[in-house]
């Protein structure tokens, strides 16, 4: 009795996997994926050729159209794949040339901070503005202060980011407020100008740039990044005493600008309706080459596509690489894609972005709608021991920005997760250069991305 039972519960497990799991081909499948990403990868000298010839392709720009224009022949070059612009208007914001801040204390004497303008930043006027400085490290401060503490002065957001929090992500998220909504709530209070510390755990004279926010309410005031050094400076002076600052900055604010979304596909053969997708962002903040942020994504979308193609797979499903425009000022190209395909009634059976830089993967974050979460999460997990190998796991939280306009199709949302220990040395900054990419970790990600597109194709959720 007890041999018969266990024959019967053995049927069952092997049944159960033949249909739900995987069967041996899966692990040839990866593994011939993940070689021909290693031994022959294009993600790395397509992204050396996107990052030197089209470097700062904020959205609406004219770099950022040349950088569109060059990833559809980077995708039409591939066989099979139809490769389109999607038309979308992004608002373009343009720095000026004159970019100075400078504190003085008791001496008198005049010292320069290194700076960059924030996304959206206002201008001062040409001879530029001289006040003086008031440091904060959150934004209910400025609650407190109100008018009659803030009105014509210089307020200086500096909350560091938490070094003790090992996902760096995280670390963002505790202070990146002050960047995106700070300099607006100073200029509701009447600050003549927003200086925000850098959002990076580094110690460097590297600004970093990044989006602030001005609802059309409130009147926008020079907003700046500065470096980390310098903002430890211009602290540490405080602390002994009153500051000024002289400021001097130019930006235009130049309206809608044509800004296209890139995307290649690939026709199912079986299921054409179920789409899944592959992409990053294609813009970059005009101060970087964005190799990183989010070049990276991008050429590893790209390299999913050929990678497939390389190994002679074919999909049942409708594979679509997008490369998504304005991420960074706006999210205009994620929403007027989720806006084109839900009036098609398309189908994202699941999407995967990589947005968190080219280094080493360690894994996939999901999220999905609560109705079909646990069900595709659940699903995806059974394919866990195939991916183990190469260091892979799978995570609950956050997936990527230009995927989330995609949730309520009912979908799986991933988020391709990196080693984020240095993204943030390198994020929003001129430093974000090819030099700081390993073309091996690239390749990873790639064939990461590559061997869950596979088996999401081939089993489905």
């Amino acid at each position: 009795m007890f041999n018969y039972r266990l024959q019967i519960i053995v049927f069952f497990i092997l049944i159960s996997f033949n249909v739900y799991g995987q069967d041996d081909s899966d692990v040839h499948v990866i593994q011939q994926i993940h070689d021909e990403a290693l031994l022959h990868g294009d993600a790395y000298q397509l992204l050396s050729e996107l990052t030197s010839s089209c470097p700062g392709r904020i959205g609406g720009s004219e770099n950022y159209r040349k950088a569109a224009t060059f990833m559809k022949g980077a995708l039409s070059k591939i066989s099979g794949v139809k490769s389109s612009l999607q038309p979308c208007q992004a608002n373009y914001w343009k720095r000026g040339d004159v970019e100075n801040v400078y504190m003085t204390g008791k001496d008198e004497k005049l010292e320069p901070l290194d700076c960059t303008a924030l996304g959206n930043s206002g201008s001062t006027p040409q001879e530029g503005i001289f006040a003086e400085i008031i440091e904060v490290h959150d934004l209910d401060t400025l609650e407190k202060l109100g008018v009659e503490g803030i009105s014509g002065k210089i307020v200086f957001f500096n909350r560091p980011m938490d070094p003790t929090k090992t996902r760096t992500f995280s670390a963002y998220g505790g202070a990146v407020d002050q960047r995106v909504y700070g300099p607006a709530r100073a200029s509701k209070y009447g600050a003549s100008a927003a200086l925000v510390r850098s959002m990076t755990l580094r110690s460097d004279d590297n600004p970093h740039t990044g989006v602030t926010v001005f609802p059309d309410s409130i009147q926008p005031i020079p907003a700046i990044a500065l470096s980390t050094n310098a903002s430890d400076k211009l602290s540490k002076a405080l602390k002994s005493g009153s500051v000024s600052a002289f400021v001097q900055f130019a930006a235009e604010n130049l309206g809608l600008q044509e800004s296209p979304t890139v995307i290649g596909e690939i026709k199912g053969s079986e299921h054409p309706e179920e789409i899944i997708l592959v992409g990053g962002h294609l813009d970059s903040w005009d101060i970087s080459p964005g190799a990183h942020d989010d070049g990276a994504g991008c050429v590893q979308s790209v390299e999913v596509l050929r990678i497939l193609k390389a190994i002679g797979y074919k999909p049942k499903r409708t594979l679509r690489c997008v490369l998504f425009s304005n991420e960074e000022n706006g999210l205009a190209g994620g929403k007027k894609y989720a806006e084109v395909s839900s009036a098609a009634h398309e189908f994202h059976l699941a999407a995967i972005e990589s947005d968190a830089g080219g280094f080493s993967p360690r894994g996939f974050s999901m999220d999905a709608d609560t109705s079909v979460f646990t069900r595709y999460y659940g699903r995806v997990n059974q394919w866990a021991s195939l991916l183990e190998p190469y260091d892979l796991y799978f995570f609950k939280g956050g997936t990527g920005s230009d995927i989330s306009p995609l949730k309520n199709q009912n979908g799986l949302l991933i988020g391709l997760r990196p080693d984020s220990q240095r993204y943030f040395d390198f994020h929003h900054t001129k430093i974000d250069t090819i030099d700081a990419v390993n073309p091996r970790e690239l390749s990873l990600g790639a064939a990461a991305m590559a061997s869950m597109v596979y088996l999401i194709d081939k089993y489905g959720l």
